[in-house]
């Protein structure tokens, strides 16, 4: 499809620093104008819009145009070619995308074109045509790649449910609207990059589609509200602030908030056995031990991890297997759980509890298991 002057323009204006670009469209009458005037500025609103959604179509789902826009981004941000970041930001989508094709095959037709821009802050995100961007800050911030996968597994949801395509649509008619912009057509464009669209269900939903994908991968399920206890750590709970990349801005769910329904998913998929109270890993209500801090990782934000990995092993059904100790490690079946630190209970405790507490507190069989029974 050979793209129209319109969407050239709109691929080209994300290297201007307005993101805009000018279009022929007639501001609204005043109250006072006469009804053949306001209907032909309606028809002429409609028309408009009608345009614009075609081009937002085009640039979304059309190849040449998702790559021209593709490259338009990378104009716009600049390109970090550090080889390391790269091959793990290679690594960390291709895990991802493997996951989410197992629930979503869709994303074999629409695969993802991402790339690491040069910015030092914490963001990433994913706009129009499956481009995502991810910032250098990430790698800074975050250190292992289960953290990352969730921000981009987040971040792919809403690629997955064309979030920003739908947001990018949303503000059409309002900005119609008010018929007080010269430069609709730039500023829809730059909405769709900040996610100005993007609202609390769908942020909702892209949370509830990354902790799928993190479950259908080989990433810890815990790293979901582990990395939004490293925001809390690091920024406190309010969402209106430099983290709002996550948030979403102040009408989202605050950080605590959105660890919390992570941590409830997790007690889920650990067939409701294992929880987390701030830095105490449970198992069915007891307790199975307190969690230490090392030097990059709190203790609440490790305590995820651990309780990730012993939903993973109640998941599996190892359980019903035997707790071993092997070179520092402590294992359910072939489910690692933990390495103990110094300041931890000693493996040889940590082993006999565990122990202990699967078969003397073993999962509550749900009802659905006794249906298939």
């Amino acid at each position: 499809m050979k793209l129209s002057a319109l969407t050239k323009k709109i691929t080209a204006a994300l290297s201007a620093t307005a993101l805009a670009f000018t279009l022929s469209y007639a501001p609204a009458p005043a109250p006072e104008a006469e009804a053949a005037n306001i209907w032909g500025v309606l028809i002429g609103g409609a028309v408009y819009a009608t345009q614009l959604d075609n081009e937002i179509r085009a640039v979304n789902n059309d190849e040449q145009g998702r790559q021209q826009f593709f490259q338009r981004l990378k104009q716009q941000y600049g390109v970090n070619e550090d080889p390391e970041l790269n091959q793990r930001l290679d690594n960390i989508m291709a895990n991802l995308t493997e996951a989410i094709a197992k629930v979503d095959p869709s994303i074999e037709k629409k695969p993802y074109n991402y790339f690491i821009n040069k910015d030092t802050s914490l963001n990433a995100f994913c706009t129009l045509g499956h481009n995502m961007s991810v910032n250098t800050g990430i790698f800074n911030y975050i250190k292992n790649d289960d953290e990352i996968a969730v921000i981009l597994g987040h971040e792919m949801g809403h690629g997955q449910k064309d979030h920003p395509a739908k947001g990018a649509r949303k503000s059409i008619l309002p900005m119609i609207v008010a018929s007080t912009v010269d430069n609709i057509g730039g500023l829809i464009l730059a909405n769709a990059l900040n996610n100005q669209g993007i609202t609390k269900p769908m942020e909702k939903e892209a949370d509830a589609l990354a902790f799928e994908y993190i479950t259908h991968s080989n990433y810890n399920p815990g790293a979901c509200a582990a990395v939004w206890q490293r925001v809390i750590d690091q920024s406190g709970d309010n969402p209106d602030n430099f983290l709002t990349f996550l948030a979403g801005g102040s009408d989202h769910p605050s950080h605590a908030s959105r660890r919390d329904e992570y941590a409830k998913k997790l007690y889920e998929y650990s067939k409701k056995t294992v929880s987390v109270e701030k830095n105490t890993v449970k198992i069915n209500g007891q307790k199975f031990t307190d969690i230490s801090a090392t030097q990059d990782m709190s203790a609440n934000e490790r305590a995820y991890f651990i309780a990730g990995n012993l939903a993973a092993a109640y998941r599996s059904g190892y359980d019903k297997e035997e707790v071993t100790a092997k070179d520092g490690v402590l294992y359910m079946g072939a489910q690692a759980i933990m390495q103990p630190l110094n300041d931890d209970e000693p493996i040889n405790v940590l082993q006999e509890r565990l122990d202990f507490i699967k078969t003397a507190y073993p999962p509550k069989k749900d009802k659905d298991e006794d249906k298939d029974d």
